[in-house]
């Protein structure tokens, strides 16, 4: 995500330790061999669901951030037969599958059921900001509405980069914060790992994963778990290193759960949904336990955000003068505050699945367990991947800085060609043994004077 070269897996990074690991780790020892086991023998979300009330899971608060990085346009060439993983279309893409699985299942646990969504990785956040769904900052009621207003916000988006998840972490401890100190459980959905530069040395960190890190570390004195749900291709080695490696925190805050490796598994669709619900939360009663023993909920450390969460983009807000104006209005607030949804009168935003027909009525799983690795049924199951005539976000075709700018590093102009036709910079082209873009073998590269 947002860095190509990372096909070739970098070596481990040394992890900063001056920070001393603080006595709660032995408490953390004693939380894992109390709440850590939930069975995993589970048919449909309502048993995860019960199983996690069981275990302890008293509340939660969610909070979810979207990657919209560039290399989510290729990251799909395995998995999603090449396109882009926020095409819109008919059926769910990736991102929409998983917010509603996970929706789903926690939605019980949130007592007033407002979600504050938040986007990062397009050309006016990088890695540096997030965006609001919303320009009044409001937060989504219900994931059913997060689902519709992402669908009204990616057609106006443009991808970006480079990848960092520190910016979304930093806005997600800043809720936390102005809530009092009330759990929330922050899940981020994206496409690879963090951003590692060709420049990053053996054995260093970049400075998206140093910022990663050290947000992930800071976040555990804080009532928040963080959940990275991984879309895509990957490659994911670097997100399971931060998952087991990441040290001196108060608490183990941080779970990552492949996505397209449990729902590419050959079971029936409900027991699929199960088993990637369960992976994603299964951690949760011992970390929300671990708050209470640390004394962490009710509290406020007086932290403040580095970097407060942008409106969205203009483009974004230009669409929704465009509704406000009369043009069509898919959905919005009732005078009693409550959120109404009208699927039939929108043309630009075609309308999703709701949540009453999910998965779609009288349809039947087909056997699965033939399917190459890594593939998803076939269009006869409620996964369609790709669906039909899907909508991938266009690209504007004017040329300025930012669309010149190499797509693997994000700092260069792109001066090198390949022979498939994509480019890059001469200093990230020369070390790459495949397209980042389209995955073939390089055997020819072209200097370009620019």
């Amino acid at each position: 995500m947002g860095g190509g070269q990372s096909r070739v897996k970098p070596p481990a990074p040394e992890f900063d330790t001056s920070r001393p690991v603080p006595s709660a780790s032995r408490l953390n020892r004693r939380f894992s061999r109390k709440f850590s086991y939930i069975s995993d023998q589970y048919q449909s979300l309502e048993q995860v669901t019960e199983s996690l009330s069981n275990a302890g899971l008293e509340s939660s608060n969610l909070i979810l951030g979207i990657d919209f990085t560039k290399s989510n346009e290729w990251t799909g060439k395995q998995c999603y037969n090449g396109r882009s993983l926020h095409a819109i279309g008919e059926h769910y893409n990736p991102y929409e599958s998983a917010i509603s699985i996970i929706g789903r299942t926690l939605s019980q646990f949130d007592e007033d059921n407002l979600i504050p969504c938040f986007g990062f990785g397009d050309v006016s956040t990088h890695d540096h900001f997030v965006f609001s769904f919303y320009e009044d900052q409001r937060p989504c009621h219900g994931f059913e509405e997060a689902l519709h207003r992402y669908r009204q916000l990616v057609p106006c988006l443009r991808l970006a980069g480079p990848t960092s998840f520190a910016p979304i972490i930093d806005a997600a401890v800043g809720i936390v914060e102005e809530s009092g100190g009330q759990y929330h459980v922050l899940v981020i959905v994206a496409d690879g790992q963090v951003t590692r530069s060709v420049e990053t040395g053996p054995g260093k960190l970049s400075a998206q994963e140093k910022a990663t890190i050290d947000a992930i570390v800071a976040a555990s004195d804080h009532p928040l778990s963080i959940i990275l749900v991984g879309v895509g291709d990957g490659p994911w080695d670097m997100m399971r290193e931060f998952d087991d490696n990441i040290p001196a925190r108060a608490f183990d805050n941080f779970q990552f759960v492949n996505f397209t490796d449990i729902m590419s598994r050959g079971l029936p669709m409900e027991q699929r949904e199960a088993k990637f619900a369960l992976s994603a939360l299964m951690e949760i009663p011992q970390q929300f336990k671990a708050t209470q023993e640390l004394k962490l909920l009710g509290r406020r450390m007086g932290r403040t955000q580095h970097n407060p969460p942008l409106p969205p983009p203009q483009a974004v807000l230009h669409a929704d003068s465009q509704l406000r104006s009369g043009y069509a209005q898919p959905g919005g607030y009732t005078q009693s505050g409550s959120f109404a949804y009208n699927p039939g009168v929108s043309r630009a935003v075609p309308p999703y699945a709701s949540v009453d027909t999910y998965p779609p009525k009288n349809t039947s799983p087909p056997d699965y367990m033939n399917l190459p690795p890594h593939q998803y049924p076939p269009r006869a199951s409620a996964y369609t991947y790709p669906p039909q005539q899907s909508r991938v976000p266009e690209v504007p075709k004017e040329q300025n800085e930012e669309q010149t700018r190499c797509q693997v590093c994000y700092s260069n102009k792109r001066d090198m060609a390949f022979g498939c036709g994509h480019q890059t910079c001469q200093e990230c082209g020369r070390t790459l043994q495949d397209c980042p873009f389209c995955r073939k073998k390089i055997a020819t590269r072209i200097r370009l004077f620019i």
